[in-house]
């Protein structure tokens, strides 16, 4: 499905966390994510993927700090797959912290978000319906 206002493509975002094993295994077994490939030993970084949505997972490095250490977000991840309903049971039952629970937006897509094990803020997310950005009041670029 198309929908004019949350057009999705190919962005490839990095995530870094302190414990980096164990986030792959929790975004494994959590999120559903597949591991692509890893790299480094000790291990430095990996790839994974989940529906069409890749994702680069990077060991941080001294002097930065996760969002749970921080104690706010500083970035929102947006996944695209298929069965929203269906991952935010898998995800809630495997410990999510739920931070918005499943709805439909004024914009078209239905949509639930959790934190991961380091208090990143993922949102999962499908098209249900086209909706145009006027309709739910945004205002369109002159190009």
């Amino acid at each position: 499905m198309h929908n004019r206002s949350v057009p999705c493509d190919a962005v490839l975002p990095h995530v870094l966390y302190r414990n980096l094993p164990d986030a792959l295994a929790w975004l494994t077994k959590t999120f559903g994510f597949t591991e692509h490939y890893r790299y480094g030993d000790p291990l430095s970084g990996a790839q994974g993927c989940l529906g069409r949505a890749y994702i680069m997972v990077s060991r941080s490095n001294e002097g930065t700090a996760t969002p749970d250490e921080l104690g706010y977000g500083t970035q929102l991840l947006t996944i695209f797959i298929d069965d929203v309903d269906g991952h935010y049971e898998v995800a809630r039952r495997a410990g999510a912290r739920i931070v918005e629970e499943p709805h439909e937006t004024c914009y078209g897509e239905r949509q639930y978000a959790a934190l991961d094990c380091e208090g990143h803020k993922w949102l999962f997310s499908r098209h249900a319906r086209d909706v145009s950005p006027e309709e739910w009041g945004a205002t369109m670029a002159q190009r």
